[in-house]
């Protein structure tokens, strides 16, 4: 208990001391406040006043007051306004206790609980009360050295309650002339308040007007005196606090102002006293170490300028203000450079500003600043600096140079580089229109100019917009396309574009305005030796790519949401600078424009925006980039011919003046197109321009507008031009001509009238070319109507295959052709060749007459078609025309026919193809005997080293022998024989053989001597059999070396296959002739040796010869060659029957040799069955029927018998059929037949077989072309 009494004993202390005992219990207990503190007011009433009362005690009272005040408003509230006598008797107790102490601590209490008291009360009574008592109080002063504690308590009511201060100037005017009186009083702290509450009276608009005169007659000099002399901070700060309340009217910033430049004006001549420039005060405040003052000073700095930057600012510029502005910058205080941007922005409005170089001098404090600031998170500061940043690019005069060196320049690149990167879109924004305004020629042509700083900085402007551009809309506003918020949004995005576009353009003009300075090129500092990268090409190329890369596609993605103008604008001005900045990239980037359907959105632009006379400057930006464009295209058109400087003039002109009057729709455009009515020559130009932009948009693949609409206008253009007699330009009868081609149905036609227009619309042309365009549907409507093939096939066909660029080889390459898909050119010109053959006329004819790349071009195309289309009969059309040709070619150049065209290889190699065509063996009808003598008589007049010729003509003779019935080719044979100039050219060109052997190109298999080396042998061997069998009349023999053809089958170099298969092919005939051809006469040379006396028999071989010859053919064998292997073993049947018939026991000798073991085996690979193959077959039976038991023994033929009875005999070629047939019955015959089982199932087997099974080949197989080579198959294995 006793504990609990102690500690309530202080509670109890603290309530005593707050009520006066001897009176207290007097007092009614409504005056009590009812919870802690239990405060009397009733007590304090007479407690305060009281003289014997303590300091301490009474400074308790009124602390215990102000927080019960803080803590119970309305209690006390309500306590204080029980009777309202009381209340005022309060507040006066409280005013006077202010006047009368001297205590600080006392003083500060007294004016914060009456501060309070008058806020919480509310009662004007008081307050007028109040007001009263401090008026009285400052009257009956003889000094204001005691004003202090009123003036602060006035300041601070006006500040607590604002409206007082309309009341105190209107009803207590009076007071000013004590406030005056307080800012002359020689106490700095009377002073401050006398400016504090100057500040709070001025605040009020209405205050300021009604104090207006008094400004202007007594407080404007004292003010600015004071303001010039403050010591002490406390006046300092309200000083320049009253001065910012002054500043926000113009008036008082006149009358400053005017009483500055008077101050200026007097400090020039001699400083008068009293006179007070307000530039240099705030100069001395920015010179302080005080960061509140140096930012009120800026405050204060901004605060006039902002009236009227153009009247004030050369005030502040005269007194240095900029260059301290700009130190300031450097400072730590986010505050103080925000505020020093500020003033630095509107100082930047007055030329002075930069003529003064104040620019030039704190440049680099700018870019160290905003490098600084944009490490911070304050975006305000970021926003400011930039705004800075931009308006000294902006206004900075052309003749004064601002970057002093190239490094400084490029570190401002570098911060506008972070600062367009942010990813607060208002900084970034800003960063948008400094960098427009950097990109300027003046700013960057100190040298070396930083092209890489500068690239690095517009990738990130345009990364940055591209960034923003896809980030996607809230869905909630996407779902309501008209809202405000997504509109706004929009919006948003389109001004950042924009201004993203802005800053592209400028680069752009940089680059255009660098192209004419020498120092802009390259960097100048760098080694010659080393590589240049910082190039004004590069940087050119680099905008190239990057408008095509980011802003093409920025720019497209905006217009499916929205079109601005003004956007439209720059975007097309950027392109069209393009052009001209990079020159050698022009023409291919106005065909990507062009394919991009860039025609068609400018022509949309132009009809939204331009319609009539409005927006006359867009509309010529919209023109120019047309017409650039369309320029770049014609001059370098789509697979057509350039127009000549003389045309490609007109037709500039006539898009220069057509373009601008252009502004309709495309149904507009084409009803224009569609009129039949007169139409004078403006209009006529207009529609000039529309078909010609229709014209270059189909040509890329835009096709906006209907073909079948085009189509009707188009025709309709041309009879309106016939109906008025005119002609007109070639270029506009070019894209007449291809739109209708374009634009025509498959299943519609022209009707005559029109067909007959066009016809001698072209007639008026010198040459097609002038009019002519690639593409298959033009080259269909040309030969579609006989009107047209009939005047100008061939030449179209001409151009069509100069412009033609399918890979012609690759179809030629191509084995079986059906399984390729054609190009669309190809399928359109075969589905013509096929409708109407003599087409194929004008192809010849383009065969013998082009140059030869298109004739070469041409042979291609009628190869392919020939092997496609073989249900189409043109062979007898080809001979014939081809028979007129070659006629006409040896009466004109009988002479030296290889000089008549460098195309008749080629139309040769064609009539061996028409040839190859035929199927069966057929009749040789009297215009291909014609063919034969005709081109034996070419081949007679040529010599052995026209290649070109000899080689497709050889083919021709050689397939034509073999590939027609047994009477055609003694008829042939004949024809051929009686040339004797072609059997005097196959002498000499067998004799070439043995000088090509050494020759470098002699391994070489596609070496075209070689390969005409391998037809005139094959030609030969096919002459001499021809001429043996039928007993031909022989007009002139050919004689061959014997010596040197055993020389070359016996000790082989290394050789094309094919031409030892020709040779042996060759001596295979002479030894079933027996040496005795009337046509071929083997001689010996002159080294020949005497043949040995038992040779004789043998002649004109001998035994060592053949032995030779026999190593020779097994070395030939072992090559394993699938086409030289039958020609060996058919040499080889042939040499062993011509020895056997002479002398058996050198053939069975021969036959027997055990090398031949050996050379059975290594012929035979690890395959199964591999003996199955025709030529092994043969050679086996050339063992067997000449009893080379030591080489194929009985039990390896009765082998090779099982296995070939448990084949599927279906499966082998015919030609292995028909050898395993003849080894069958070659071994029956020679009674080695043991396993009758065997016997029958492959007697059964084979007599299963149909008879063509064991036929020839057909002559689609057995006809072939190996390496340019003519070859029958049947003719070298049989």
């Amino acid at each position: 208990m006793a504990v609990r009494q102690a500690a309530a004993a202080p509670g109890r202390d603290e309530e005593t001391a707050l009520l006066l005992e001897r009176a207290h219990y007097r007092h009614d207990p409504r005056w009590l406040l009812p919870v802690s503190p239990r405060l009397c007011l009733a007590c304090a009433l007479e407690l305060l006043p009281e003289r014997g009362v303590s300091l301490v005690r009474k400074k308790h009272v009124l602390s215990c007051f102000r927080d019960a005040l803080v803590r119970h408003a309305s209690l006390v509230t309500q306590l204080v306004t029980q009777d309202q006598r009381v209340c005022i008797h309060f507040i006066n107790i409280l005013y006077g206790l202010l006047c009368n102490v001297e205590d600080g601590n006392v003083t500060d209490l007294c004016i914060e609980v009456l501060i309070q008291l008058m806020t919480q009360l509310k009662l004007e009574q008081t307050v007028h009360c109040l007001l009263d008592e401090c008026h009285k109080e400052l009257c009956n002063m003889p000094s204001m050295r005691g004003s202090l504690a009123t003036l602060t308590l006035l300041g601070k009511l006006v500040d607590a309650i604002p409206a007082l201060a309309d009341k105190l100037v209107m009803e207590h005017g009076g007071l000013m002339e004590h406030l005056l009186r307080g800012l002359v009083y020689p106490n700095e702290g009377i002073q401050a308040s006398v400016c504090y509450l100057y500040g709070k009276l001025y605040s009020s608009p209405m205050a300021a007007e009604m104090l207006s005169g008094h400004f202007r007659e007594k407080l404007c000099p004292l003010f600015l005196s004071t303001l010039e002399g403050a010591q002490t901070k406390e006046l300092q700060i309200n000083c320049l606090g009253l001065l910012r309340q002054l500043l926000k009217y113009d008036l008082f910033v006149s009358l400053i102002m005017n009483k500055s430049a008077l101050a200026e004006t007097a400090e020039r001549v001699e400083r008068s006293p009293g006179e007070t420039s307000l530039p240099l005060v705030l100069k001395k405040f920015l010179l302080c170490r005080d960061e509140t003052l140096q930012v009120a000073s800026a405050h204060c700095i901004t605060a006039v300028l902002v009236h009227s930057p153009v009247k004030h600012a050369p005030a502040f510029i005269h007194a240095d203000i900029p260059e301290f502005l700009f130190e300031h910058l450097s400072s730590s205080s986010e505050m103080l450079i925000w505020s020093s941007y500020n003033c630095l922005i509107l100082l930047a409005e007055e030329p002075l500003f930069f003529s003064k170089c104040h620019t030039v001098y704190g440049i680099e404090a700018v870019v160290r600043s905003l490098q600084g600031s944009l490490k911070l998170t304050n975006t305000e500061l970021h926003k400011q600096g930039l705004l800075l940043f931009a308006e000294i690019l902006t206004r900075q005069p052309e003749e004064i140079r601002l970057f002093t060196s190239s490094a400084l320049c490029g570190d401002a690149g570098r911060a506008l580089q972070e600062a367009v990167s942010s990813p607060v879109l208002e900084v970034a924004a800003e960063a948008m229109k400094a960098t427009s305004a950097f990109l300027r020629k003046d700013h960057q042509s100190t040298p070396p100019v930083q092209y890489r700083t500068l690239r690095a900085l517009l990738e990130a402007m345009l990364s940055r917009c591209s960034e923003f551009s896809q980030t996607p809309l809230n869905r909630r506003l996407l779902g309501h396309s008209c809202s405000r918020d997504s509109e706004k949004a929009i919006l948003r995005r389109g001004k950042f574009l924009l201004s993203t576009l802005e800053g592209f353009r400028n680069a752009c003009r940089l680059a255009l305005e660098f192209q004419g300075e020498p120092f802009a090129q390259e960097n100048p500092f760098t080694a010659p030796s080393a590589k240049k990268e910082d190039t004004l090409e590069d940087f050119s190329e680099f905008l190239l790519n990057a408008c095509d890369s980011l802003c093409i596609p920025m720019v497209m993605r905006h217009l499916e949401q929205a079109t601005h103008p003004a956007l439209m604008e720059v975007f097309l001005s950027i392109l069209h600078s393009l052009f001209i900045i990079v020159p050698h990239m022009k023409k291919k980037f106005s065909k990507k424009l062009a394919a991009s359907s860039f025609i068609r959105l400018t022509l949309e632009l132009k009809a939204r925006f331009c319609s009539g006379s409005s927006h006359s400057a867009l509309n010529q930006v919209f023109s120019s980039f047309l017409y650039c464009m369309c320029v770049n295209l014609l001059s370098t058109p789509e697979k057509t011919g350039p127009l000549s400087q003389e045309e490609l003039s007109a037709v500039s002109e006539l898009l220069q003046l057509g373009l601008p009057q252009i502004s309709s729709r495309s149904p507009e455009s084409l009803a224009f197109l569609s009129d039949r009515q007169y139409v004078e020559g403006v209009a006529r130009q207009r529609q000039y321009c529309i078909l010609l932009l229709f014209y270059l948009a189909y040509i890329h693949e835009d096709r906006f507008v209907s073909e079948a609409e085009l189509f009707v206008a188009v025709q309709s253009f041309l009879l309106s031009l016939q109906d008025q007699g005119e002609h007109p330009p070639p270029v506009v009868l070019k894209a007449s001509i291809y739109l209708i081609a374009i634009c025509q149905d498959k299943d519609s036609a022209l009707d005559e009238a029109m067909v007959i227009a066009i016809r001698k619309f072209l007639e008026g042309i010198s040459d097609l070319h002038l009019v002519y365009t690639h593409h298959p549907l033009l080259l269909r409507f040309f030969l579609s109507y006989p009107e047209l093939m009939s005047r100008f096939g061939h030449r179209i066909l001409e151009l069509w295959f100069f412009w033609e660029e399918s890979s012609y080889e690759e179809l030629d390459d191509i084995p079986s052709p059906g399984q390729t898909t054609l190009p669309a050119s190809l399928a359109t010109l075969f589905q013509m060749l096929r409708s109407s053959p003599s087409i194929l006329l004008i192809l010849l004819d383009l065969l013998y007459s082009s140059p030869v790349d298109t004739a070469r071009k041409v042979l291609i195309i009628l190869r392919t078609f020939l092997k496609r289309n073989e249900d189409v009969q043109v062979d007898g059309l080809i001979r014939g025309h081809f028979l007129l040709i070659l006629q006409h070619l040896l009466v004109e150049h009988g002479a030296s026919p290889s000089g008549a065209s460098g195309n008749l290889p080629l139309l040769l190699s064609l009539l061996s193809l028409v040839q190859l065509r035929n199927k069966s063996a057929q009749e040789l009808d009297s215009m291909a005997m014609k063919l034969l003598h005709q081109v034996s008589k070419l081949c007679g007049k040529c010599s052995p080293s026209d290649v070109d010729i000899l080689q497709p003509s050889f083919n021709f003779l050689y397939w034509s022998l073999h590939q027609t019935t047994l009477s055609s080719q003694k008829r042939a044979a004949a024809v051929l024989l009686s040339t004797t100039a072609l059997v005097e050219l196959l002498e000499k060109m067998l004799a070439l053989t043995w000088t090509e052997i050494g020759s470098p190109t002699w391994a070489e298999a596609s070496s075209p001597r070689t390969a005409l080396l391998c037809s005139a042998w094959l030609l030969t061997a096919s002459f001499s059999a021809q001429q043996h069998n039928g007993s031909l009349q022989v007009h002139q023999t050919l004689s061959v070396e014997l010596d040197q053809l055993l020389k070359a089958l016996s000790f082989p170099k290394k050789k094309p296959a094919l031409l030892s298969a020709a040779i042996l092919r060759f001596l295979r005939t002479a030894l079933q002739q027996n040496f005795s051809s009337a046509l071929v006469a083997l001689v010996p040379s002159g080294s020949w040796p005497l043949p040995a006396p038992e040779d004789t028999v043998l002649a004109p071989l001998g035994t060592s010869q053949v032995l030779t010859l026999v190593i020779g053919l097994q070395n030939l064998l072992v090559q394993k060659d699938p086409l030289l292997s039958q020609a060996c073993v058919g040499c080889l049947e042939a040499l062993l029957d011509y020895l056997y018939a002479r002398n058996p026991d050198l053939a069975l000798h021969v036959a027997s040799q055990p090398w031949n073991r050996f050379l059975l085996f290594t012929l035979l690979d690890a395959a199964e069955n591999s003996f199955l193959r025709s030529e092994i077959l043969r050679l086996m039976t050339l063992f067997v029927r000449y009893k080379s038991s030591s080489v194929f023994s009985h039990e390896e033929v009765g082998h090779v018998l099982q296995v070939a009875a448990l084949t599927d005999l279906s499966t082998l070629s015919n030609t292995t059929r028909r050898a395993l047939r003849d080894f069958f019955l070659q071994v029956q015959s020679m009674g080695l037949l043991i396993d009758h089982s065997t016997i029958q199932t492959l007697k059964a087997s084979l007599e299963g077989l149909p008879l063509s099974a064991f036929s020839d080949q057909p002559p689609l197989h057995d006809m072939l072309c190996l390496g340019g080579v003519a070859v029958s198959l049947s003719h070298i294995r049989d």
